[in-house]
């Protein structure tokens, strides 16, 4: 069962980057920067084709994370290809995709085993059932945001402090150096939000009496000033501006200087009544009763409610800025649903808390086919240029096309790894000329004669382009409410499992447009 268990979060992940293999605009500096240390390697010699050069983005990140996620998925592109599954570079980005998916998915396992053995095989079978059955996580785990970077090591953490006896006071002495030595350094390297996690942590364990004052401070600078010297070294050289901490850049152009409030601001209440609903979905009301049930649930979540508490003071809201909450709270949940299914079977209260659980875990299913189908629409990018290669095979146009990729076509999916037939390449390509993918930030009417082609949101005038075709994208949720209402009762049923109670609506994402 527990194999089982690990091969249903595993392939959960791996689905999720099969049914959406492209991405967007906030996976693309560490996507593109994966993909350069791919082509390029790392040499001196080779920084300056690196795409972050061009394209720098608002704050400088950290390589370390693409660093190593390019050098683990070598070896997995080789195997690739050496077994007939690589033909692009498209598939490279997939591979890269697959093994960050891989690598939170082990996370993931591993969290679910200390579950296990703290709480019950039971507990650890709701909480693989609640996690695979939700849609965020499992969506973006295999996506290239710092977020999911730091997810992997904030899990490790939470799954040392799991992975104890049902009736342990503590973890060991060694499980909480790593704790704190885990997230000081993702909160240094990755994501700087975790030190706000690590501080209710660190107090907790100070009020409890697991650590002392001294060893925690030991522990502490130790770990960070281990950690701000790797990731000053590693982004200095990749950067090339000495000396550079790519997360202090980050809260000193966001929190100091105010620059976040430029993307929107939220109510202080936004994570607890909008966001957090959203990624637990069921298991939200579940992690109440595991809450109330069992005092070990709220030691767990205790500093992950405080760490939500403090970054609720923050103006701009993200769901991923509390993301690494979530596996801590289907902790708890599953408590709750192992509690609920444990009421005895014979009374009407233990019946309906087995189908209340039941009806939550179903919902989460529902819930997250229905966004797992609006999101496999929402990159007209990505399926544009996808659907250029295959209008203009290699080779068919003379002159090779000049294709310009517009703004919404460049965040929605037409990524470095897209760009097929021109360098760099992983392994050796045709000989015939290389096409040009352009995606500078240019005003469409001023678009260079040289360009051939363009993936455009908007239709250009004046009779110089021609439509080749128009892209789909996701346009929103239609409801039939006249048959909820209760026109055509009898096949009710049938049309909610043909899917016309609920459907997708369309419209023109990206256009295809030609040179006339």
């Amino acid at each position: 069962m527990s194999i089982a268990l690990d091969a249903l979060i595993l392939l959960t992940g791996w689905t999720h980057v099969l049914l959406a293999p492209y991405t967007k605009v906030e996976e693309s500096f560490s996507l593109h920067a994966t993909h350069d240390v791919l082509m390029y390697g790392v040499a001196p010699s080779d920084l300056h084709n690196y795409d972050h050069f061009t394209f720098p983005g608002a704050v400088p990140r950290t390589f370390i994370g693409s660093v190593v996620l390019a050098w683990l998925s070598i070896p997995v592109i080789r195997l690739a290809a050496w077994m007939g599954y690589v033909a692009t570079k498209f598939e490279l980005q997939i591979i890269v995709r697959l093994v960050l998916a891989t690598l939170n998915a082990l996370s993931l396992c591993v969290m679910r085993r200390g579950v296990s053995k703290r709480f019950g095989r039971t507990t650890g079978l709701f909480f693989a059932l609640l996690t695979c059955s939700q849609f965020h996580l499992p969506f973006w785990m295999g996506r290239t945001i710092p977020n999911m970077f730091a997810l992997i090591p904030v899990n490790t953490a939470t799954s040392l402090l799991l992975t104890r006896a049902p009736n342990s006071t503590r973890p060991s002495d060694t499980s909480i150096t790593w704790v704190i030595a885990l997230l000081t350094s993702s909160a240094v390297i990755f994501r700087a939000e975790i030190a706000l996690l690590l501080a209710p942590l660190c107090l907790e364990l100070l009020v409890g009496r697991q650590i002392t004052l001294v060893r925690l401070l030991k522990l502490g600078i130790v770990s960070g000033v281990s950690s701000l010297a790797l990731t000053v070294c590693v982004d200095s050289y990749f950067w090339d501006t000495y000396p550079l901490w790519p997360e202090f850049s980050g809260i000193y152009f966001n929190i100091i200087q105010g620059k976040s409030s430029q993307w929107g601001t939220s109510p202080a209440s936004t994570y607890v009544t909008s966001y957090l609903p959203k990624l637990l979905l069921g298991a939200l009301p579940l992690a109440g009763v595991g809450v109330v049930s069992d005092g070990r649930v709220r030691a767990l979540l205790t500093p992950a409610a405080v760490f939500v508490a403090l970054i609720s003071g923050l103006g701009h809201k993200e769901w991923r800025f509390v993301v690494y909450v979530v596996p801590v709270f289907n902790v708890a949940a599953a408590r709750g649903a192992k509690w609920m299914v444990s009421r005895r079977k014979g009374s009407l209260w233990g019946r309906l808390c087995f189908l209340a659980t039941s009806a939550l875990i179903a919902g989460n299913v529902l819930a997250t086919i229905l966004f797992t189908r609006a999101s496999m629409g929402n990159y007209p990018g990505g399926h544009a240029l996808a659907q250029f290669h295959h209008l203009y095979p290699f080779g068919s146009t003379s002159p090779p096309p000049h294709i310009h990729i517009s703004n919404l076509a460049a965040q929605t999916g037409a990524s470095l790894f897209l760009h097929l037939h021109s360098p760099p390449h992983f392994f050796p390509s045709p000989s015939s000329p290389s096409w040009t993918y352009n995606k500078t930030e240019i005003p469409l009417p001023s678009l260079s004669p040289r360009i051939t082609h363009v993936l455009s949101e908007e239709l250009l005038s004046g009779g110089k382009w021609r439509v080749v075709e128009a892209v789909r994208a996701f346009g929103g949720f239609k409801v039939d409410w006249e048959l909820l209402r209760g026109g055509d009762r009898g096949r009710l049923l049938e049309r909610v499992g043909a899917g016309e109670v609920v459907g997708m609506m369309e419209k023109d994402g990206v256009w295809i447009l030609e040179r006339s």
